[in-house]
This record gives structure tokens, C-alpha cells and sequence, in this order.
């Protein structure tokens, strides 16, 4: 490893670990490293404060490229931020989020919601209350659970094949799938290092076509696994980037991250990705309207947000569990027992914050996809998987790019 900063970033995050468990995501580093960092006495979260913000004035004098010190003085302002938390510092909920994630959030608007739920009512057939619309329309577009495994197994395929022609993918590398139930979040990457990744797919709520479809197209490819792999190949083992070999949650890696995964069935497919998903579930017995799901994907996209005003209202508006979960049912459009499930997400310690990502990673990263003009969202979509932007970066772009054309 060349810098003795970029091994003290990464034993700092594997303490951070032990002290807040599944805070590092992946960590494909020197393995002896991490040996010696579970060796150690559990660290004071006071004390790894103090060490995130001495690293941070060692990158800004460190032989970096500016990328790189950008990336990780971003990484280091905000695991800084969480050990303070830790601490038991003051910090306000929407001053951490953004510390954590180079992003400002606030309350989404209302009448956008009911925008959306309008044009739900125009799109969905039959007769009844907008909620039995779409509980009637989510119960057709479901999946037996016998069926899940085929068309995981279909929808992967092809994706990994799209995604191997136009973004490129190493020799060897592989998703192995498994099905769990009962968890937080409905599917989750897991990177072993080497190409190789383990998606866990979260069947105790089922799995409709449309979520199957962007869900495989966001764990796997071209979204969480495609993007370790290309940093694997390419910033790690080419270019010695070691800081790369670790993958920290609620910090500004983790909001392009997710934002390019949430995009992953329009980067691999394209927006007409409905028909493709029809036809491809076919084989596996599962009959839907790729249209409907395509335009009723749309349609409920801004109210993604909806889930982010549940977080601040828990968080930063302390409002009481039974009105979010109440607010939830209302603009979801889903049973109080659904909303229910959302809550040991918003509320668990390491996660609580992390719905901005999905939001707001998504919204930065589908803007700055489009500023590139025609042909060039998946050149853009390519810069995402292989360089270490942050936040930060893309919107400096997006700023030349609206002051060249002014």
C-alpha cells in the first residue's frame, strides 16, 4: 500500500466497525489488517472522532491527485460526523445527513403526491377507491413465490449480458443469489472480493415484477456488484487505489452508489424497459402488461420521497410512530401493516439515515446522467462505476455545464 494515510483510513474505518457493527459494507483490503484491528480493545468513539478529523488534515498534504483527496476528505468529514454521534454529541438529524452524505434534505410537498396519486387514477383499470386500484394492480403484477428463483435467474442473465456489452465486465466475475425472509430491506448486496458477489433477495413481503426487475438491475447489474468489480479491476489493482477497497455506509460513496443503482434497469435496458420485463418473466409462467408496469413505474417515481419525509419526521420533527406510519399508508398507498414493516429501517442505528441515498442519490445522479447531453448517459454511467465521485463533484459539474451553455 503506498500511503501510510490511506491504511490509517481504512484501519479507521474497520474500528468504526467495532464499534457500530455493518458500518463497513465490503472491505476487500489487506486482510491483515483487518486481523489487527479485531484484535484490538473495542475503540472509544471519542477517540476514532479525534482520529477522522487528524486523517482529514493529512489527506489535504498527502501526494494525492485532487480526486482522490476530494474522495477522501468527503469519506473522513463524514465518518467523522457518525463517531461524534457515537460520542453522544449534539448533532441535528439534518445537519448529520448532510455531513454524511454531501446533501441538504427537507420536507417533500404534498401536492406532488397527490399529483401522482391523480395520475395513478387515470392509468390503473377498474372501479373503486384509488387504494383497491392498487392493491389490485400489485396483486397482479406478483410473483409466486415459487416462480422468484426462474426469474432471478432470467432477469440476471440478460442484465449481466447488457451490462457486459455496454459498460464491460472482468473475466471469472459471478452473483450468487440466495432467498431470506423477515429483514430490514429487500434485497442486499453482499461483495466477497474477487468479481464475486452474494445478493440476498428478502421474500417475506414477495416480489412483484417491476421491483424483481430494478432490484436485480440494482444489486447485481449494472449496479452494486458492476461497480465493485469495475473499482476492483481498475482503481484498486491497476491503479493502487486502496482506499477504494472498502465500502463505508452513510457516507457521500454511498449516495452515488445507490443513486447509479437506482438507475441500473434505464442504464442497461433503457426507459422502455417495460416489454422487456414482460417478455423475459414470460418464460418463467408470469403473465403482465410491461406497458402499465413501465408507465405506473413512472408515475409513483416522486413518490419515492415520501419515505425520506417519514425519516425526518421521526428524526428531525420527533413525530410520533403512529402518524408516520400513518402518513406512510396514506401516500404509498399501502396497508398499515406494510408501513409497519418500513419502520425497523427508519429507525435501526445504522440505517436510519439512509433512505436519502435511494432519493437523493437518484435525483443527483439521473440530473447529471442527463447534462451530458444525447449519447452520453452511458459514458457518464461508465465515469460512475469506475472514478471516486462524491456528490459534491457531479453537482461542480453540473454547474460548469449550465454556466457554458448560458
Amino acid at each position: 500500500m503506498e500511503l501510510q494515510v490511506v491504511r490509517e483510513y481504512l484501519a479507521l474505518g474497520l474500528r468504526i466497525d467495532r464499534v457500530l457493527p455493518g458500518v463497513v459494507d465490503a472491505y476487500t483490503g489487506p486482510p491483515a489488517l483487518r486481523s489487527e484491528v479485531a484484535a484490538e480493545p473495542v475503540p472509544d468513539p471519542g477517540d476514532l472522532r479525534l482520529r477522522a478529523a487528524e486523517l482529514r488534515r493529512a489527506v489535504a498534504d498527502a501526494d494525492l491527485s485532487a480526486p482522490r483527496r476530494e474522495f477522501l476528505t468527503a469519506q473522513l468529514v463524514a465518518m467523522e460526523t457518525t463517531c461524534a454521534r457515537l460520542a453522544g454529541a449534539p448533532i441535528g438529524f439534518v445537519a448529520e445527513v448532510e455531513a454524511c452524505f454531501q446533501t441538504t434534505v427537507e420536507l417533500g410537498d404534498p401536492d406532488v403526491y397527490a399529483q401522482a396519486h391523480r395520475q395513478l387514477r387515470r392509468l390503473l383499470p377498474g372501479i373503486g377507491s384509488l387504494r383497491r386500484k392498487v392493491a389490485r394492480y400489485r396483486t397482479g403484477e406478483e410473483i409466486p413465490k415459487e416462480r422468484i428463483a426462474d426469474c432471478v435467474r432470467l432477469l440476471s442473465a440478460d442484465l449481466s449480458a447488457r451490462t457486459a456489452r455496454r459498460f464491460g465486465l472482468p473475466a471469472g466475475e459471478s452473483v450468487e443469489y440466495e432467498i431470506v425472509d423477515n429483514r430490514a430491506w429487500s434485497g442486499f448486496n453482499s461483495y466477497l472480493g474477487d468479481y464475486r458477489s452474494r445478493v440476498s433477495l428478502n421474500v417475506a413481503q414477495g416480489h412483484r415484477v417491476s421491483t424483481l426487475a430494478h432490484l436485480i438491475a440494482h444489486e447485481a447489474y449494472p449496479g452494486h456488484h458492476t461497480e465493485h468489480c469495475h473499482k476492483e479491476a481498475g482503481a484498486i489493482r491497476r491503479d493502487g487505489q486502496w482506499e477504494q477497497s472498502m465500502f463505508v455506509l452513510n457516507t457521500p460513496q454511498c449516495l452515488i452508489a445507490e443513486g447509479l443503482a437506482e438507475l441500473g434497469v434505464q442504464a442497461a435496458v433503457g426507459a422502455h424497459w417495460g416489454g422487456w420485463a414482460a417478455e423475459l418473466v414470460a418464460a418463467a409462467g408470469v403473465s403482465v402488461d410491461g406497458e402499465l408496469l413501465e408507465a405506473v413505474d413512472l408515475a409513483t417515481a416522486t413518490l419515492q420521497r415520501v419515505r425520506q419525509d417519514a425519516m425526518l419526521m421521526l428524526h428531525d420533527r420527533r413525530a410520533d410512530e403512529e402518524d408516520v406510519v400513518g402518513f406512510l399508508s396514506r401516500w404509498l398507498l399501502v396497508p398499515e401493516f406494510r408501513a409497519y414493516r418500513l419502520l425497523p429501517f427508519l429507525t435501526d442505528p445504522l440505517w436510519r439515515s439512509y433512505t436519502t441515498t435511494y432519493v437523493e442519490g437518484s435525483r443527483l445522479v439521473r440530473r447529471w446522467l442527463a447534462a451530458g447531453g444525447p449519447g452520453q448517459p452511458s459514458v457518464r454511467y461508465s465515469r460512475l462505476v469506475d472514478e471516486p465521485l462524491v456528490p459534491a463533484a457531479l453537482r461542480a459539474e453540473l454547474t460548469a455545464t449550465a454556466s457554458s451553455r448560458s
